[in-house]
């Protein structure tokens, strides 16, 4: 082989002793990622048996850190409901959501953090979603899992679509979107905070079933040799393919900028205004109090 490939042996060995031990560790890494992700109430020592199982020698200590620095570490569940994440210390709102008669655009938007594997090394994609048109509004890739990332993904949604006082912005409540520049940012354009509990990702279902579908149509379909090269795919994709072309079965088999023309077309002049909510269970218990 290395004859017809024109190297020499020596070569061959030296690249295969530098690839071989970076790329076992993105395969453990991956390995560890998925069984964390598959059971979100695994601490350490589980997620370490089920790589195990999978035919992984390491010791509990790599496992560790890698939960570690990719924040997948599990959380004690509370006997209460917490108004603080005692993880990053920042304010912690209420799911509001849930509660979202949608029937405009710019009612509510969701935001949600996932991660892509590359050749040699991961980077991250933040989402902005219009949760009644299913449209992505914003988006941002990068190799940093900070603030700064889904705060470039905010920017662009806002730029874009110029939403008005009132808007509902959803999220999990991670330190990314709880954090002081992301929260001012909301509150610069007089937006209300709405965020899943924790250890709940159907709370955030809409975002969930859009990263599902980018991964599986566009990201896992091809291999990405860069981020910049994987950023031009998943531009053209969600703009050119996602918004404009892909029929949804929950806006009736239309394309969201089909479903958003429409619904234009529908409202005519009547102007915008926010979500209306529906508590019929505090409703039903006031009412029953005041008897």
């Amino acid at each position: 082989m290395c004859e017809l490939a024109g190297v020499s042996r020596a070569s061959f060995y030296r690249y295969w002793g530098q690839a071989a031990p970076r790329e076992a560790e993105m395969s453990l890494r991956q390995a560890v990622q998925r069984a964390a992700l598959a059971h979100r109430f695994y601490g350490y020592r589980r997620v370490w048996a089920e790589v195990r199982r999978e035919g992984y020698a390491v010791g509990r200590k790599p496992v560790r850190r890698l939960l570690r620095e990719d924040n997948l570490l599990a959380i004690r569940r509370r006997k209460f409901v917490a108004t603080t994440d005692s993880d990053h210390g920042y304010k912690v709102y209420p799911n509001l959501a849930q509660h979202l008669e949608l029937t405009q655009v710019n009612q509510l938007w969701v935001a949600d953090l996932t991660y892509v594997r590359l050749g040699a090394e991961f980077v991250f994609l933040a989402v902005v979603l219009d949760a009644f048109s299913r449209r992505a509004v914003g988006w941002a890739l990068g190799r940093n899992l900070d603030a700064s990332l889904p705060l470039a993904a905010l920017r662009m949604a806002i730029q874009s679509r110029h939403p008005l006082p009132g808007l509902v912005h959803h999220s999990d409540r991670g330190s990314q979107y709880a954090s002081a520049a992301y929260v001012k940012c909301l509150e610069g354009i007089q937006a209300v905070l709405s965020m899943s509990r924790a250890g709940r990702p159907w709370e955030n279902g809409r975002c969930e079933s859009f990263i599902k579908t980018l991964k599986q149509e566009e990201i896992d379909a091809r291999g990405f040799g860069s981020l910049e090269e994987l950023g031009q795919h998943v531009e053209e994709f969600l703009e050119q393919i996602y918004n404009r072309q892909r029929l949804h079965s929950a806006l009736g088999y239309r394309s969201p900028a089909e479903f958003e023309q429409q619904q234009a077309s529908a409202a005519g002049a009547s102007g915008w205004r926010p979500a209306a909510m529906l508590l019929p269970h505090y409703e039903e218990r006031a009412t029953q109090e005041a008897r």
